[in-house]
């Protein structure tokens, strides 16, 4: 990369391919090699630079600017102006909301000044398709450390000496769980990767697994040398095609480099990885079921103990962790435990990456130190609330975790602090909602996400999360009672104390969550048979203002049910009996005389 005097990086990460990020690169390509410039500037397709409300994003090396909502034909603009004349483009540099002026510099801009990038150290920065660009980076040295110079428990030791703990959402420490694994004795041990990521709005493993794939193999090299595995098996949903297809290309490359097969480092440590497709059950995160899954079994958990630690995939001592917990091992090792654990809380080391979106100004990938607010990240690294819109709640953990209203909005964010805010820290899913969420509806949508996904093994997930469902759909339609209420909150106590797996334990979450926190919708709802948010159909009312009416009839051409009656330039009116509640008439009139009660 040397011989070259700019670089160009166009995102290549699946958020902003599917915005055209493909036809800019083989743009730049082609104008590049068109104007002669090959020999000087050199075209790059990385992983997310985590920006995606912006995307697609491209970046120029080495003044790093950052140019945002580039489209491909801008490519020609960009080379013609930033490349030959040295002139950048100001129309395509991110505007500051608050100052109203362009910034050039990624370092500058208020969604990336509070991050540390850890996990996420190499995406946005290397080709990840290219070895050598990873190893330029430091690439592979850590397992070289690890078999030349560290025995299997001073690996352990380091990591558990770290303070990282499972970024999976169970917090577990990664090194106890490491020296756990390393303890039983077998013929054959497997060291997994679960990449099975099913939250709602979670994309964190997927974009470090698209922008990084060797530092999860090497990571993996590094757990299976310290716990006396030489096989490893990442089980990846089949839903991210380009993550299994870097990954394939990954694994060839490092089996090329000898940098996975036998004998690596020319010591008699070998390892190997191949890869394991899921059918996307959101339960095979579970790490039973992710096993049985790769067992061609079904995805169902299984009571613990035995622990995977000592019987596990193939009834083999087994080590499971997520991916973004891999992507830290090889910093740790290179840096050192002690650097590491600088970084975070006192129960809660380093770093964590967040899938941030919602209804924020700057949706994205993020990555934070331990400790840094909710406030911080939605209203400093987020943007703030979009259209100006009152924050209402966030959703963290997922389907596993709960709503925080604006009384946690100071709450650092660590495994503690959001537990004991009635919330989960879970795989870093984090949703915005503001003034117009109605929050039975988010539980609704939960639950209903739950019963969908539940492997239906115990009882109390199998027809406890159902019956959830069925009194919160009650609730929405107007039919729910007070009594309801109680009985939706001790049926959540029941099934979150007796479910089997964390799946069902957890489940119940977002409504105790938002019955603490919201309850006096919950009642609205039920008593005045009113949405406050006004999202719920079955509880809406929409009435023509008789003042404010032109007889336009846009509403009565667009009723599907034919509810709206009336003649040409004489007000309209609303048969309820008819109305099916669907809007259509709200959002079409251009007079605002259709009102939404």
């Amino acid at each position: 990369m040397a011989k070259y005097k700019m670089h160009i990086l166009c995102c290549g990460g699946t958020g902003c391919r599917a915005s055209k990020s493909d036809e800019i690169l083989e743009n730049f390509k082609k104008i590049i090699l068109e104007k002669n410039l090959d020999d000087e500037v050199q075209v790059i397709q990385t992983g997310c630079f985590g920006f995606c409300e912006k995307g697609p994003i491209v970046k120029i090396l080495p003044d790093n600017t950052f140019y945002t909502e580039v489209t491909p034909e801008d490519a020609l603009e960009i080379v013609e102006e930033h490349v030959i004349k040295g002139r950048k483009v100001k129309r395509l540099l991110y505007m500051d909301p608050d100052k109203k002026e362009h910034i050039s510099d990624s370092k500058h801009m208020n969604f990336y000044k509070k991050q540390i990038r850890i996990a996420l150290r190499n995406c946005g920065f290397i080709n990840p398709e290219n070895i050598e660009e990873y190893i330029a980076r430091d690439g592979y040295m850590a397992i070289g450390k690890c078999l030349t110079e560290m025995t299997p428990e001073q690996v352990i030791a380091e990591i558990k000496l770290s303070g990282l703990r499972g970024r999976g959402g169970g917090g577990f420490p990664t090194g106890l769980k490491w020296e756990f694994a390393s303890k039983y004795h077998d013929d054959q041990k497997y060291v997994v990767c679960n990449a099975d990521e099913g939250d709602p709005g979670a994309f964190m493993d997927r974009s470090i697994l698209e922008g990084d794939p060797h530092s999860v193999l090497e990571a993996m090299a590094i757990c299976g040398y310290s716990i006396g595995a030489n096989k490893g098996l990442i089980y990846i949903r089949a839903e991210y095609p380009l993550a299994i297809e870097r990954l394939k290309i990954a694994i060839k490359q490092a089996k090329e480099y000898g940098l996975l097969g036998d004998n690596i480092f020319g010591t008699d440590f070998s390892f190997d990885i191949t890869l394991r497709l899921g059918a996307g059950a959101f339960v095979c995160g579970e790490e039973t079921a992710l096993i049985h899954s790769m067992e061609g079994q079904r995805g169902e958990p299984t009571p613990k103990p035995p622990f995977p630690a000592e019987s596990g995939f193939m009834k083999k001592p087994t080590n499971v962790n997520n991916v973004e917990t891999f992507a830290n091992i090889p910093v740790i090792i290179n840096k050192g435990a002690n650097w590491f654990n600088k970084i975070g809380t006192e129960k809660s080391k380093g770093t964590k990456v967040f899938a941030l979106a919602g209804k924020i100004n700057n949706v994205g990938l993020i990555e934070v130190p331990m400790g840094t607010t909710l406030r911080e990240v939605i209203y400093e690294i987020g943007g703030g609330i979009k259209s100006g819109k009152e924050f209402k709640a966030v959703q963290t953990g997922g389907p596993s975790g709960g709503c925080l209203t604006k009384d946690f909005l100071d709450t650092p964010i660590d495994y503690d602090n959001l537990v004991a805010a009635g919330s989960m820290m879970g795989s870093g899913g984090m949703i915005v909602m503001d003034e117009d969420d109605c929050m039975v509806s988010i539980a609704k949508f939960y639950m209903e996400f739950i019963v969908e996904e539940s492997c239906g093994k115990c009882v109390p997930c199998r027809l406890g999360t159902k019956r959830l469902y069925e009194i919160l759909e009650k609730i929405t339609r107007g039919n729910g009672t007070m009594e309801d209420l109680d009985l939706l909150k001790n049926l959540s106590k029941t099934v979150k104390a007796t479910s089997l797996c964390g799946l069902g334990q957890t489940a119940p979450n977002p409504i105790l969550s938002t019955l603490n926190n919201f309850y006096d919708e919950y009642v609205a709802h039920v008593r005045d048979k009113k949405c406050p948010a006004g999202q719920c159909r079955h509880l809406l009312k929409f009435e023509i203002d008789p003042e404010k009416c032109v007889g336009c009839t846009v509403c009565a051409r667009n009723c599907p049910v034919n509810a709206i009656t009336g003649t040409v330039k004489q007000p309209h009116t609303i048969d309820q009996e008819i109305c099916i509640k669907c809007g259509a008439c709200f959002q079409k009139c251009k007079f605002g005389a259709i009102s939404k009660k």
